[in-house]
């Protein structure tokens, strides 16, 4: 497997008026082509720093990440803006891009279509579901082709009940399309139901603590893994290891 995303030896340090902050310290790992990675942590472990130096807005103060592709990033809240439509949102990356071709267009129009927001093009924002506006800015993320997805907690923002149903989403779209995503949560669960792998930090400076190949097989659909007897095993563990 080709690794698309990789951070080797890497630290960062914040440096502010009152003195400096070391974020991460001789942090270590790699994402192979297709894989679905999971990172989880204690709470201000720098978990959304690490997606910052995965998509290249900070810069490590020493080691190196590489990354072979383009980066897409999808949020905690979906920021559709109000005043477009569904399709104009999903767009905007092409806009930003200028690109006009209208197979770009087309082609992001089958995936609204092909993951079941055919009917809602043409509304707004406000009149879709929350979890039905997070599938929006997944397809919206998208459309700009990117190599590698960067979800930092994308669904935090929804009840307990859609969010177990836009995971069930999300993972169908991303492993439908051969994408490579790395997930930031702080929800166990969450991260067990969806990766391949499952990466935990120490607290800050963060570090790789441990690294878990999850084994459930063939079975991706997170709904379905949650209810398989290993499930609570591989909770229990990582339970043991955020809190060690």
């Amino acid at each position: 497997m080709k690794n698309v995303l990789c951070f080797t030896d890497v630290t960062l340090t914040y440096h502010t008026t009152r003195g400096e902050t070391t974020a991460a310290e001789g942090l270590s790992f790699e994402v192979g082509e297709g894989e679905f990675l999971a990172v989880i942590g204690p709470s201000g472990c720098g978990k959304t720093t690490l997606l910052s130096l995965a998509a290249g807005l900070l810069a490590p103060s020493s080691g190196e990440v590489t990354r072979a592709g383009r980066c897409g990033y999808m949020l905690q809240k979906d920021e559709l803006f109000p005043w477009r439509t569904i399709e104009k949102n999903i767009f905007l990356p092409l806009e930003i891009r200028r690109e006009k071709e209208k197979n770009a267009r087309s082609g992001a129009v089958e995936l609204a279509k092909k993951y079941g927001l055919g009917d809602f093009l043409q509304s707004y924002p406000a009149e879709l579901s929350g979890g039905m506006r997070q599938r929006a800015a997944l397809i919206r993320t998208l459309a700009a082709d990117p190599d590698i997805l960067l979800l930092d907690e994308p669904f935090s923002a929804l009840d307990y009940q859609t969010r177990l149903n836009v995971c069930e989403d999300v993972s169908k779209i991303l492993r439908g399309e051969h994408k490579t995503a790395l997930l930031i949560t702080h929800d166990i669960s969450e991260a067990i139901s969806l990766a391949d792998r499952v990466l935990v930090l120490t607290a800050r400076p963060a570090k790789v603590a441990y690294s878990h190949t999850l084994d459930f097989g063939d079975v991706v659909s997170p709904l379905k893994r949650r209810e398989m007897p290993q499930f609570s095993g591989w909770f229990e563990l990582l339970w043991r290891e955020l809190n060690a």
